[in-house]
């Protein structure tokens, strides 16, 4: 059977578990694009993408173009003569001459099951609108926004606990596994695309980070699931004694609706610190204080008086 020879284009962390497959299969990584080196840290040093790192690792051809609009940003492309153009989370707008370039054209991982969640944050709204699943599509990239034909999809639950790190990893690894099985489908021409359903399309737009405030007169369920959305980034966030905090990680009480204003803090349990919402009571198991490290519940409130005391005022 024909190898094919493949180019990938990706950036973030996401993207590796697909990169190794891709380099551990039969087919030829023939050259990898991944977004120019970012400022990154304190020092605001130039850092490269964990993508570049694992292409060096790896001695593949590497190109780092700002953009694909012009003709010297396609260059390197162009010259690597691609059967298939495998994009996962690269990070810069593909215009025609690249989606046609390919013989197989491009395909890409996305990191759900769509046309459901079509945009950059499909994970954490995912999370936000409490479905109890979702999953990776591979699909082929036409010039809409996540509206190509699909290839294949794998799906995975949202558990109670889990949180937008947890399912980013795991559909990380199931995106690598579904690519592996759509490239063999492709090269041997086994594998069909078809269009995406009319019906329920939705779009997961980029998260900003005052989305993050907590608003304790929402329900505990609500705001369980804006503390898992925004774990790792950009944390869900309140404030207490003027001060802002963090709250990494939450849990609805199982405990009856607590008549005290919203934010207001009910004292510590085995499940964290409980704190009055407007519906229901949300225990608060992990914080932060502006410059110091994370605590549990209990050693925060170890530290500090709670009595009467209330989040977000």
């Amino acid at each position: 059977m024909t190898s094919l020879r493949i180019a990938f284009a990706g950036t973030p962390q996401f993207a590796v578990p697909a990169l190794r497959v891709l380099l551990a299969s039969r087919h030829a990584v023939v050259g990898v694009l991944t977004q120019p080196d970012r400022p990154a840290g304190r020092g605001q040093q130039l850092r490269a993408s964990p993508i570049k790192l694992l292409a060096q690792e790896a001695g593949l051809p590497l190109a780092q173009p700002a953009t694909l609009k012009t003709a010297e940003g396609r260059a390197a492309l162009e010259a690597w003569a691609p059967d298939l153009l495998v994009v996962v989370a690269y990070g810069l707008i593909l215009p025609q001459p690249v989606l046609d370039l390919p013989r197989l054209g491009c395909v890409n991982i996305h990191g759900s099951l769509l046309p459901r969640w079509r945009g950059a944050a499909p994970i954490q709204r995912a999370i936000l609108a409490g479905d109890a699943e979702t999953g990776v599509t591979i699909m082929k990239l036409d010039a809409g926004l996540d509206t190509g034909p699909m290839l294949l999809e794998r799906r995975r639950p949202i558990q109670t606990q889990d949180t937008a790190g947890d399912v980013h990893d795991a559909l990380s690894e199931l995106g690598a596994a579904a690519l592996a099985e759509a490239v063999e489908g492709l090269a041997a021409g086994t594998l069909a695309a078809r269009a995406q359903p009319a019906a329920g399309a939705t779009y997961a737009p980029k998260i900003e980070k005052a989305e993050a405030r907590l608003d304790w007169n929402a329900a505990a369920a609500d705001l369980d699931r804006r503390v898992r959305a925004f774990n790792p980034w950009p944390i869900a966030e309140t404030s207490f004694a003027g001060e802002p905090l963090r709250v990494l990680r939450a849990r609805v009480a199982d405990q009856p609706a607590s008549d005290a204003a919203p934010g207001t803090l009910l004292g510590l349990a085995d499940d964290g610190l409980r704190v009055a919402c407007g519906e229901g009571v949300l225990a608060v198991r992990e914080l932060q204080r502006a410059g110091k490290r994370p605590v549990t519940a209990r050693d925060f409130a170890n530290a500090v008086r709670l009595d009467g005391l209330r989040f977000g005022t």
